[in-house]
């Protein structure tokens, strides 16, 4: 085969995790309850802040944005992966492997950026308090989020472009449940070179620099937070930020993981592993980490659950 993007569907196959029939099964319980429970728990998220006045404020409007990114970044990988577990199908044709790179770099990088939006949001209210709704007024919180994803978007060309372009001369195994571009450009017959360098360069600039300011916006707040002369007061100004604090502990923790697990072992099991908890187990639990820690967030979650289950039962008394 000459060219990447005249392959058929056979030709790229997705090994996953498993060839054990004994497994599937429980793989595919394990794999649709994750992604049942993430679903679910940023949808509530989504409706919490939609429908709760109270939290019509930066902090839940990005977080409401997180959420939908979340939702987006396990919908790119977990269906097919039960797709192919329930069909004891191991295929995916090249087009749907693009779109994956696409998606999963669209929402990974959305996810970088909206962290680093909150991570401004709360150096704002921590150290400018009097000034918050002055500089996070309703305009600038539009703006960065629009431009999050306008972003995302845009830094997801080259990297798709470029493997439009590659070629494979043999059928493709891809050790991995999802067709991660790493992986695919090992598995390539033509120069790779101008990939990398997309690559790199595309996560120094989308990565590295947002995550910089995360570090330069929490090194300001905690330089503020130790000019506090009371314990109280530090409490107070700690709990503000210790969910998105773990969030992207969590975020940047298994997504590094993955990346100096590949370069510390060649072992495919490992990087596997590595990634179901980058792209799988922290968006699930997201929506735990802010609900358990957020008084007003289970406030307004405990207002929507009324609400379902009152046109629950309504609409029981209806068909009856």
């Amino acid at each position: 085969m000459e060219r990447g993007n005249q392959t058929g569907a056979g030709d790229f196959v997705l090994l996953g995790f498993t060839d054990d029939p004994d497994l599937q099964s429980l793989l595919f319980g394990l794999l649709l309850t994750i992604y049942l429970v993430t679903v679910t728990g940023n949808l509530l998220i989504i409706l919490a802040v939609i429908s709760d006045s109270h939290l019509h404020t930066p902090m839940y409007f990005f977080l409401s944005n997180l959420s939908l990114a979340d939702i987006g970044f396990t919908s790119t990988t977990i269906p097919k992966a039960l797709r192919n577990i329930h069909t004891h199908s191991k295929g995916i044709t090249f087009a749907g492997c693009v779109s994956q790179i696409c998606f999963f770099f669209v929402f990974g990088c959305q996810d970088n950026f909206l962290l680093t939006v909150m991570a401004y949001d709360r150096f704002v209210a921590i150290c400018h308090p009097l000034h918050y709704m002055a500089i996070m007024n309703p305009q600038l919180c539009l703006l960065m989020a629009l431009g999050s994803w306008m972003v995302s978007i845009l830094g997801s060309l080259p990297e798709t472009l470029t493997t439009l372009k590659l070629s494979f001369c043999t059928k493709i195994e891809i050790p991995h449940f999802f067709c991660d571009l790493p992986a695919v450009l090992k598995l390539a017959c033509s120069d790779t070179l101008i990939n990398n360098i997309v690559v790199y360069t595309v996560a120094i600039i989308l990565g590295v620099f947002p995550l910089s300011g995360i570090l330069l916006s929490y090194s300001q707040i905690f330089s503020s937070i130790l000019r506090i002369s009371s314990d109280r007061g530090k409490y107070k100004a700690f709990s503000t930020c210790g969910s998105h604090l773990l969030v992207v502990s969590l975020f940047y923790g298994t997504g590094l993981g993955v990346y100096l697990s590949s370069v510390a072992t060649q072992s495919s099991t490992m990087n596997l592993m590595a990634s179901v908890m980058y792209t799988m187990v922290t968006p699930m639990l997201n929506p735990f980490i802010y609900s358990l820690r957020n008084r007003d967030i289970k406030v307004a979650l405990g207002r929507v659950l009324t609400k379902m289950v009152l046109l629950s039962e309504r609409f029981d008394a209806h068909l009856s």
